[in-house]
Parts: C-alpha cells; structure tokens; sequence
C-alpha cells in the first residue's frame, strides 16, 4: 500500500524535496508558537474563547493555525499575500501594463511576483496595525502599550509574514510545490485536534452524525477533483526538415474545477478585508460581528457568490481558450469536426462554461452546507471549523494536487505512480 512512499524515499532528489518541505514546515510550526513582545496571552485566549472567536477572527484563526490567537510571529499567517495575488491578477485583466508583462513569459511574471512582494508588505502592516488596535482596545491584550510598543509588534507581525512568504516560495522552488497552499494545509491540520476534541465533547448526535458527513465530504471531494471531460485532438503530420512525423490522436483533459481550491482561499481572503478594517473602528467591528457573522446567512451568501466569481474568473485565467486554439494550430492539432482557429476557441469556451457552472456551485455547496449540519446537528463551533466543508475541502484538494506533482516526478524517474 505504501510501496510508492518506498520509491519516492529511494529517489535522492525527491528524499531531498521531502525533508526540505518537512522541515519548512516544521520552522512554521514552531514559529506560530513564538508571542509577539508585550503581549497578554491570557486576555488573548478570553477574547478567542468568548463571540470574537466564533466570528471571522475565528475563520483567519484557522488560517493562521491558531497563531492569532496567540498572537505570535506568524499570527498574519500567509493571507497577505493571497490577497495582493488576487488584486494583481485581477488588474492584469484591467491594467495593459500588467497584461504585457504576462506575455513577456519568465520576465514578466518575475517582475508581476516582485509587485506582489511588495504589496504583502503593505497589507501585513496595515493588517498588523488593525489587530493590534484591536486587541488592545478590545481585549487589552498588549501590556503597557504606547507607540514604541505597538511599532514593534506591527513590524514584528510584518516580518513574520514576509517570512512565511519567502518559505512558500521556497517550497514550490525547492520542495514538493504548492508552497503557499501547504501553509494552509499545515494551518488547518494544526487546528484539527481542536475540532476533533469538540467532536469528542459534544452531543450524541454531533458524535454520531459527523463522521458520516465527513466522510461524504471526502468522497464528494474527490469524486468531483478528479472528474475531466476528455477532449479529443488529432495531430496532422509534419515536416520538419528532411523527416516527416506521423500524426496521431491524443485528448486534451479538463478538469471539472480546474480553478482547485484556489477560490476557497480567495473568497476566505477578501471576506477577511472588512474586518481589518473594521479593526480601526470599533463601532464598525461591532457591526460586522452583529450582522455579519460566520454562520450568518449573510456572511455565508457573500462566501458562496465569492466563491463562484472567483471560480470563473480563476479558470479564465489557468485556461484561456484563444490560447490554447491558437498553440493547437502551431502544431497541427484539430479537434475533430471542429475548424481550427476561432471555431476551436468557441468549443473550447462552450464546453468550459459547461464545465465551469457545476464545479463552482459544487464549491460553494460544500463551503456554505455544513451550517445546516451546525444548526440541527448540534456541531460545535470548532469542529465545524476544523474538520466542516471548507477546511475539508482545501486539505484534500491540496493533497491531492501534492500528489499529482510527486506521481510526475515518479513517473519521470520510470517508478510506477500511485494515482489510479
């Protein structure tokens, strides 16, 4: 059963990305334990433990892996930079500029990440800057606070977090890939016993019930993950200089939610907007936690049209259909029945619409359903946020595009794979 971990072992190189990314992590970890100077740990853990932790600070807990409760080094966690990778790739759309430096291939993109490197530095100060007003209005979490002291902590927390981004690139760069998501999923798997212990503690039906709801979660998640619409392409044969290739037949598969986990923690990042900025007026966060809470039918309506817009708009961006008609063509590949060119964009637009639909309400579905579970079943606040939809749903879409990277490197290196 584990003899393809066997053969990943044996492979240096992928020994090697193996450790690298285990002991990233593990500097993560150990860091989400490391407090902030001059902070109330005790008051901290009031606050989490009463109404603000069953809100949206309750939601960026989680993304954080309980290192905002703490108020720790990496209390921000990696969402700053979610965040200004979503506003550039939604101004490369606007923006001429940005639309040239994605054509210019590597160079381009090199300087669009340089952009966003930038821009997580702003949003982690401002986002520094409004938890630690906050706190210490709230909860009175920062001992002797004056100016000094508040500056330190917001650098504190700004460096923290150009830190984590710095370690999810180097994951993708030296690791497994998929740096920035295995935060997150190093994040949510760190919240788990605590949803796990609520599980534990809760109701007879709580106990009974979730298990099978978990359990349909995972399978409707891979079942879905997993699913393709296989295009078939034929290649015409070529010349290429005194040799002639034959052609052939091939299929181009896509993916019935090709956009990934992506929009969850898109949407999760933008809903966290309003309640950074509500931070620097209290009136204003009261309002949010009132009227916008996270089991809320507003805050769950908002969740799921965010989540498919940002399913749409991402899968435009992995796939653009003139792009692919066009790179079809330079190669003499035709879809059968179907015109090169134009015609071959507009099959390819159709069917990704058709495909897109579903898979974006699917997403929405999974991330906003479980609160029925919470509101008949009895699911504490905890378990729901651990181990409900969301986190399910990222988790096992992280690990299995994990594994998809690793089964090409095995693939390559002539092992057999462990995907069927």
């Amino acid at each position: 059963m584990f003899g393809w971990l066997v053969n990943a072992w044996r492979v240096p190189e992928l020994r090697r990305r193996l450790l690298f990314t285990a002991g990233v992590l593990a500097v993560y970890r150990f860091g989400s334990w490391v407090p902030a100077p001059g902070i109330n740990e005790s008051a901290l853990s009031q606050l989490f433990g009463g109404s603000a932790g069953n809100g949206v600070l309750g939601l960026l807990n989680l993304f954080s892996g309980s290192a905002l409760s703490r108020f720790s080094l990496f209390a921000l966690g990696i969402m700053p930079y979610v965040t200004a990778s979503i506003i550039f790739q939604v101004l490369a759309v606007v923006v001429p500029s940005l639309e040239r430096l994605q054509k210019e291939g590597e160079a381009g993109y090199a300087k669009i990440t340089q952009y966003t490197r930038y821009l997580t530095v702003a949003l982690a100060a401002a986002q520094a800057t409004g938890y630690a007003f906050l706190f210490k209005s709230q909860a009175n979490a920062i001992q002797n606070a004056n100016a000094g002291r508040i500056i330190i902590i917001i650098l504190t927390l700004t460096a923290g977090t150009t830190l984590l981004m710095w370690m999810g690139e180097q994951i993708t760069k030296r690791g497994i890939g998929n740096g920035i998501s295995l935060l997150i999923f190093a994040s949510i798997l760190a919240y788990a016993p605590q949803g796990l212990s609520g599980w534990i503690n809760g109701d007879t039906s709580a106990r009974l019930f979730f298990p099978l709801v978990a359990i349909g979660i995972v399978v409707a998640v891979v079942f879905v993950m997993e699913g393709q619409r296989r295009i078939p392409i034929q290649y015409a044969r070529r010349q290429l200089g005194n040799r002639q290739t034959t052609g052939g037949s091939t299929y181009m598969p896509l993916s019935v939610v090709m956009a990934g986990v992506i929009p969850i923690i898109f949407a999760a990042a933008i809903l966290a907007v309003p309640q950074t900025i509500g931070s620097f007026k209290p009136a204003w966060n009261i309002w949010l936690q009132n009227n916008f809470a996270y089991s809320g039918w507003k805050y769950l309506l908002a969740e799921a049209l965010l989540i498919m817009m940002m399913t749409y708009f991402y899968t435009s961006v992995v796939f653009n259909p003139v792009d692919q008609a066009d790179n079809l063509r330079k190669y003499n590949g035709y879809i059968p029945g179907i015109r090169p060119g134009p015609p071959t964009a507009a099959y390819f637009d159709r069917v990704l619409s058709r495909l897109t639909f579903p898979g974006a309400l699917f997403l929405a579905s999974v991330a906003v359903a479980p609160s029925i579970f919470i509101a008949h079943f009895h699911f504490s606040q905890a378990t729901y946020r651990a181990l409900g939809g969301t986190s399910v749903l990222i988790v096992v879409g992280v690990a299995l595009q994990t594994m998809r990277q690793m089964e090409s490197q095995m693939v390559m290196r002539h092992y057999e794979g462990f995907l069927r």
